[in-house]
């Protein structure tokens, strides 16, 4: 064979790389990630990262389990996120919005999965973006058992990267919280939030893209702040029967999430906007923004990430425990009828 001949066979010789999947990079963010993923592990989980799929137990000590999933992402948030170069809170956010879905209904989040696909992968901010996963999942309770990083040329662009998550809970059948048992009169408990979560990120950034003010890193971070993770308040006012029912204040805000609470058309949540403060971070956004009230409380959380739904005697014994637990809760309306007529202070949410 000449040596022309031989030069034109090699440059036939396409390989993945030249594709640009870089399966050396891949094989090397799981040697990075393996310890912190492995530092999660409940004693449920029967395997560790590299395998086909994750084996976990359902937890002990449930007569008879019910098994309770959710998916969530993190949304344009990441956006802003790759913008500014910050990706050490993507990861809490990722996996906080699924586990606050899963657990609203009494569960207990024990198994995490995610996936996350970049067009060039970058082994740094992959492994930033995973580690951070991986604490946030410490913070629920959870195990990270594994999850997917795919690179895909030609569909992302070299930096950009997107992230999803899913989560499996488990709850006792006959404790399962579905707000049957709220009822006119009962108090509406709101638990403070982080910030915007990571919800309204496509309004933000609009915001962020006409404003006259320039966002400084301080608010930019601000912005960036990791979506509070309820699971362990929570499930310590479930075992105490506190609670009669919840809703994670996630996409739609108020007035898509709280109904979802309620038991049937016949009730409404009154909601006073006067007993508590909006954090400064909404109120910008509001004044940059030009937005309604209206608005503010159908696309944001407006400082109450969590509703819950407790009998006024359980309201103080509620709010104590939930500070013990370092979460702050505070009484921001009551259950009424539907055909209540609110007054100016007041969303009446159906």
């Amino acid at each position: 064979m000449s040596e022309e001949t031989q030069k034109e066979n090699d440059s036939k010789n396409m390989t993945y790389k030249d594709a640009g999947v870089d399966v050396d990079a891949g094989a090397e963010l799981i040697k990075r990630i393996k310890p912190f993923v492995t530092g999660t592990a409940r004693r449920e989980l029967l395997n560790s990262i590299g395998g086909f799929g994750s084996l976990c137990e359902i937890p002990s000590g449930y007569t008879s389990p019910v098994l309770v999933s959710g998916a969530d992402g993190v949304g344009t948030k990441l956006r802003l996120a790759i913008d500014a170069g910050h990706y050490s809170s993507v990861g809490q956010d990722l996996v906080a919005m699924s586990v606050n879905d899963v657990v609203v209904v009494g569960a207990e989040p024990f198994l995490f999965l995610d996936y996350f696909a970049t067009g060039k992968l970058d082994v740094d901010v992959a492994e930033e973006v995973i580690r951070g996963i991986a604490g946030a999942c410490e913070i629920a309770g959870c195990s990270l058992g594994g999850g997917e990083t795919a690179e895909m040329p030609g569909f992302y662009s070299d930096k950009d990267f997107d992230l999803a998550g899913f989560c499996v809970g488990v709850v006792e059948k006959a404790r399962i919280i579905d707000g049957s048992k709220i009822r006119e009169g009962d108090d509406i408990i709101g638990l403070s939030s982080s910030g915007p979560h990571s919800n309204g990120y496509s309004l933000i950034r609009k915001i962020l893209n006409q404003s006259k003010t320039v966002a400084s890193p301080t608010r930019i971070r601000e912005l960036l702040a990791p979506t509070e993770i309820y699971v362990k308040p929570l499930l310590k006012v479930f075992s105490d029967n506190l609670i009669k029912g919840a809703a994670h204040i996630t996409g739609g805000g108020f007035f898509e999430n709280i109904p979802r609470s309620l038991p049937n058309t016949n009730l409404a949540s009154k909601i006073n906007q006067t007993t508590w403060t909006v954090p400064e971070i909404f109120q910008w956004l509001q004044f940059e923004g030009g937005i309604s009230d209206r608005e503010m409380f159908s696309t944001f959380n407006c400082g109450v990430g969590m509703v819950l739904f407790s009998d006024p005697a359980n309201t103080e014994k509620l709010i104590n425990t939930l500070s013990s637990e370092n979460c702050d809760g505070f009484k921001i309306g009551e259950v009424v009828s539907s055909d209540y007529a609110p007054k100016k202070s007041e969303l009446l949410i159906r």
